[in-house]
């Protein structure tokens, strides 16, 4: 029988494992070489730094992450040391798409603005910035795409590049961490990139913390009054305390902290386990109904107006900002452990799929609107 090591805060981790071996679950800032030294299949999040120290004189043969970002995990020396690995590229898409519009309509819906009056520079067109890029569309935004690696193997005129985009209204961010090469993204916005955006623009990073430069972005933002929505940061979990009282929405790197996000990731490496033993065990988690779940629309409100209701209902992101500015409070050691439990205690919240609105007859037009969101429609 095998030993896996896995994160304890990976969603549904003993029902998903233990039917493989012997399953041991730790916090993941405490998995360490000693924990690994009998075991054949290390299973995590984006806190463990997988790599030669961790791994060395081990005998894991089995490196599984549930997320979709790989900067914490050190291909090139699992690929040298023939270690399996997998991932969950994809897993949290929708509810990262669905983040973003959250944040999005709070802002505009307090500068009276309409999304169609806006163009949206989406850095990063894959998984997550493909469904942003449908979403855009469908509220009539103009939609700038930048994706290096994209153009360069589709070749389409759809990719434009970064340069096309610094007069956008909003700049979001969906690309991995790369700190060297042809697409390195590592301070992919520093002061230089960060002073040609236009004034107010609304920049939203849920990608990783360093593919902005976080000082930069303090000292910019005095001067052009940007309206930031930072979920990650640089240097997680001590971020900058500063720079938080300057974001108008911040989060603690939760994004993608849907319980359909999590349990997909879940999923996904539980499938990945059982093809490298060879071994067939399917495993169908069964969800809990969402709570509240009907959400009746009133019939004299503008479009922002309802997305921005069905949205709080499904998530309530002014909450989970407000949490994390507790953090400004606390020492430099006591944010730390503070932003650590925002992550480790987060109550998943539920995807838009798992609510109905409620539309009045008369307003059909906006049915489509909904469904692309994914909501359920019932007309009344």
């Amino acid at each position: 029988m095998i030993t896996i090591i896995a994160d304890e805060n990976i969603s549904y981790a003993e029902e998903a494992f233990s039917s493989f071996g012997n399953l041991k679950l730790l916090p993941g800032r405490e998995i360490k070489r000693n924990n690994l030294l009998d075991a054949d299949a290390l299973i995590v999040r984006s806190i463990t730094k997988v790599n030669k120290d961790l791994l060395e004189g081990t005998r894991v043969k089995f490196v599984g992450t549930a997320t979709i970002g790989t900067d914490h995990i050190d291909l090139d020396y699992l690929q040298k040391n023939n270690i399996y690995f997998a991932d969950a590229k994809g897993c949290n898409a929708d509810a990262v798409a669905e983040y973003v519009f959250t944040a999005l309509s709070e802002i505009l819906i307090s500068g009276k603005n309409s999304f169609d009056e806006l163009t949206i520079g989406i850095i990063g067109v894959g998984n997550i910035g493909s469904r942003i890029v449908k979403l855009s569309k469908s509220l009539g935004m103009n939609v700038l795409q930048n994706d290096p690696p994209l153009k360069r193997k589709t070749g389409s005129s759809d990719f434009v590049d970064l340069n096309k985009l610094y007069d956008a209204d909003i700049i979001t961010l969906h690309v991995p961490l790369n700190l060297e090469g042809e697409d390195k993204t590592y301070h992919l916005f520093d002061e230089s990139s960060l002073s040609k955006l236009k004034e107010n623009c609304i920049i939203i990073n849920a990608s990783r913390g360093a593919v902005v430069d976080n000082q930069s972005l303090i000292r910019m933002t005095d001067k052009k009054n940007f309206r930031i929505v930072l979920d990650v940061w640089e240097n997680e979990p001590l971020i900058n305390a500063e720079l938080l009282k300057k974001v108008f929405l911040g989060t603690p790197h939760i994004a993608g902290y849907s319980l359909e996000g999590k349990v997909n990731g879940t999923v996904m490496i539980h499938d990945a386990l059982g093809k490298f033993l060879n071994k067939n065990s399917e495993w169908i988690p069964n969800l809990p109904a969402a709570a509240n779940s009907t959400i009746k629309i009133e019939p004299d409100t503008d479009l922002i107006e309802e997305l921005n209701k069905a949205f709080q209902i499904s998530y309530d992101i002014k909450e989970d900002d407000k949490k994390v500015r507790k953090l400004i409070e606390l020492d430099k050691g006591g944010q730390a452990k503070y932003f650590d439990s925002l992550r480790r205690n987060y109550p998943l919240r539920r995807e838009f799929n798992n609510y109905t609105v409620v539309i009045d007859r008369n307003r059909k037009n906006l049915e489509k609107v909904f469904k692309v969101f994914r909501f359920k429609v019932e007309l009344i």
